[in-house]
């Protein structure tokens, strides 16, 4: 693979480079024009020693009374930038070439350690493109299995059943992408696992041959690791899907835990809002003539007393002391429940009833 020389990558070099020598320092293309340089006014030139080097493959020293043998040119050193043992360009240092002798290798050697640095990036930032375009693939209604697998064979990463997604919703971040990716794949198998940015703030991760209770316990790791390093986030997980058909199943499922879950909750699952999203389904006309229906006239202080009645599981003395009110409060504020609904929080299918109207105001809300 030849990689080129581009001119952001040049102008890179130059500036670290001048910032530690103090010297003028030019970068020639594979053809011998000058594509970054301290001195702006070289910009696109040719610069006939290097195109010198690029004939012989040796480093051309200038000096002072050899200037006139090549147009142009100061006297310095030119050393041939070697990337993956081809010529790709040349560096070019200007100044008295007994005082350059003693570092122009040394430049030469960090120009082409920045090179190797920026060409991995580059190879990480395509490797990162391509999970997330196969996990985009894996999401439509049909799938191209020739080119998922095409795909997953360059990236190195393999992925068997059972699959689930994770999504994870991220509201303050103090690292860079590539750094949260890293991070998550440090947790997770990355030969068996998909780890990438569906937008700005959220994150997916499908997982391949793990159980779900195994999934669960690397989500919780990975969401610890992240709030140690002052992120704040909520993850809602999807349940297993037995073939890839179903990974967009398992999707829709995470987005649904993200949505319906506590706010106040850093991990979801989807079987924990389960009722919530079947709920979700109702159109929304039924859904606001329902929990009008039932809720009523009940005021928030109220509304709350029964959430929290339900969270006791029916239990007055737990319930009363979880809200800090005495045993008789909790009992009248239950009996003016009753008196307004015409709803019996004590009794199960009246509580059950009440709770769909509540997750249903709740949902509203989010919405």
């Amino acid at each position: 693979m030849i990689y080129m020389l581009t001119q952001e990558i040049a102008r890179e070099i130059v500036k670290q480079t001048t910032l530690r020598l103090n010297r003028n320092i030019n970068i020639m293309d594979e053809k011998g024009t000058i594509i970054a340089s301290g001195n702006p006014d070289r910009i696109n030139q040719a610069h006939f020693g290097a195109i010198e080097v690029l004939k012989t493959g040796k480093p051309l020293i200038i000096h002072e009374q050899d200037r006139h043998h090549w147009l142009g040119v100061l006297p310095g050193i030119n050393l041939p930038i070697e990337f993956q043992k081809v010529i790709i360009g040349v560096i070019g240092i200007t100044g008295d070439p007994a005082e350059l002798k003693e570092f122009g290798e040394l430049v030469k050697m960090i120009t082409e350690m920045m090179l190797n640095q920026s060409f991995m990036a580059e190879q990480l930032e395509w490797k990162q493109h391509l999970k997330e375009l196969v996990f985009e693939d894996l999401l439509r209604e049909t799938i191209n299995q020739h080119s998922i697998d095409q795909r997953l064979n360059l990236i190195g990463v393999k992925l068997e059943p059972p699959f689930q997604v994770g999504i994870l919703e991220i509201k303050l971040n103090p690292l860079k992408k590539n750094e949260v990716i890293q991070l998550l794949e440090n947790v997770f198998d990355i030969q068996h696992t998909l780890i990438g940015f569906l937008n700005v703030n959220r994150v997916f991760i499908l997982t391949s041959t793990l159980t779900e209770n195994l999934m669960k316990q690397k989500m919780n790791t990975a969401i610890h690791q992240l709030i140690a390093k002052r992120f704040s986030l909520r993850v809602g997980m999807g349940s297993l899907a037995e073939s890839e058909l179903y990974i967009c199943h398992s999707f829709h499922e995470a987005e649904s835990a993200l949505l319906l879950g506590d706010d106040n909750q850093s991990l979801t699952t989807y079987t924990e809002v389960e009722t919530k999203a079947l709920l979700d389904r109702i159109d929304d006309r039924t859904k606001q003539q329902f929990q009008e229906r039932i809720l009523g006239s009940l005021s928030e202080k109220l509304i709350e007393t029964l959430q929290q009645f339900f969270l006791s599981n029916l239990n007055i003395g737990e319930c009363a002391k979880s809200m800090y009110i005495h045993r008789n409060s909790l009992i009248y504020r239950i009996k003016k429940i009753k008196e307004i609904t015409g709803y019996n929080p004590q009794k199960l299918n009246d509580a059950i009833t009440l709770q769909l109207a509540i997750w249903v105001k709740q949902m509203q809300r989010k919405v």
